[in-house]
């Protein structure tokens, strides 16, 4: 067991007392910092998948929320079965999708976010959707596309080892990666940043559960990995963005 003093010291994490220590008048935002992009960029020539849009999906059906509340389960036993671009469309829409756009730094999505300053990018490993590459890609909100990644040999091999060995996240559909770009958030809250970014995480990871249900598909939210390795997995710096959670899609 730790030690008191120091369980005590990591409890006020989960204290909104840091709010009290900021001088919010010297935050990037108050001294007129332009806002960091919504978007993470990427190179225009990079090789893009367009995915059906909302109101264009096919196979998905309309749920009670009621039942898909009652239904909501982690589940780790995925079917062979493929995930369908357009499921894979209406699961990214329904945890990222951008509703619109306010301005260079602010757009509106469907889950809610402190400050509405979304600090999260999805990352996809993605390993059986029909008629998608296997390979790591990226959801781009604003264009709503895929951005091929990378990929490479024994890519479900590498995801298991850096989910330390949960076997499951072989046999997914796909795995749901959500970096963070921790400054998107600290532009405006500066140290009182980091407790909200951990409670937008559980936003977008419900609504991945909820959506699920409206496909047949199910869900697992993962908190325990390796972060060097999937960091290193998602090419990502693991400092100005890393690995925040991830959560495991399949049909059952």
């Amino acid at each position: 067991m730790s030690d008191p003093d120091v369980l005590a010291r990591y409890r006020d994490f989960l204290k909104d007392s840091v709010r009290l220590t900021v001088d919010f008048s010297q935050t990037a935002q108050s001294r007129g910092v332009p806002p960091p992009p919504i978007e993470k960029p990427f190179a225009p020539g990079a090789r893009r998948v367009p995915l059906p849009r909302p109101g264009q999906w096919k196979g998905i059906t309309r749920i009670d929320l009621l039942d898909a509340i009652e239904r909501r389960r982690s589940r780790r036993r995925y079917s062979p079965t493929p995930l369908e671009l357009d499921e894979l469309a209406f699961l990214l829409w329904t945890t990222q999708g951008v509703q619109k756009r306010l301005d260079r730094g602010t757009a509106l999505r469907t889950v809610p976010s402190a400050g509405c300053r979304h600090a999260f990018e999805t990352y996809l490993v993605a390993l059986n959707v029909r008629g998608l590459e296997a390979a790591i890609y990226r959801y781009l909100p604003l264009e709503h596309e895929l951005l091929f990644e990378r990929t490479e040999a024994a890519l479900a091999t590498h995801a298991v080892a850096a989910a330390h060995a949960q076997g499951f996240v072989g046999s997914a559909a796909v795995t749901f990666v959500w970096t963070v770009i921790p400054y998107r958030m600290e532009w405006r809250y500066d140290i009182a940043a980091h407790r909200v970014i951990l409670m937008d995480a559980g936003h977008v990871c419900q609504n991945l559960y909820l959506a699920c249900e409206a496909i047949g598909a199910g869900c697992c939210a993962i908190g325990a990995f390796h972060q060097e390795a999937m960091d290193s997995l998602l090419g990502v710096d693991g400092q100005d963005e890393f690995a925040c959670y991830l959560a495991s899609v399949g049909k059952v």
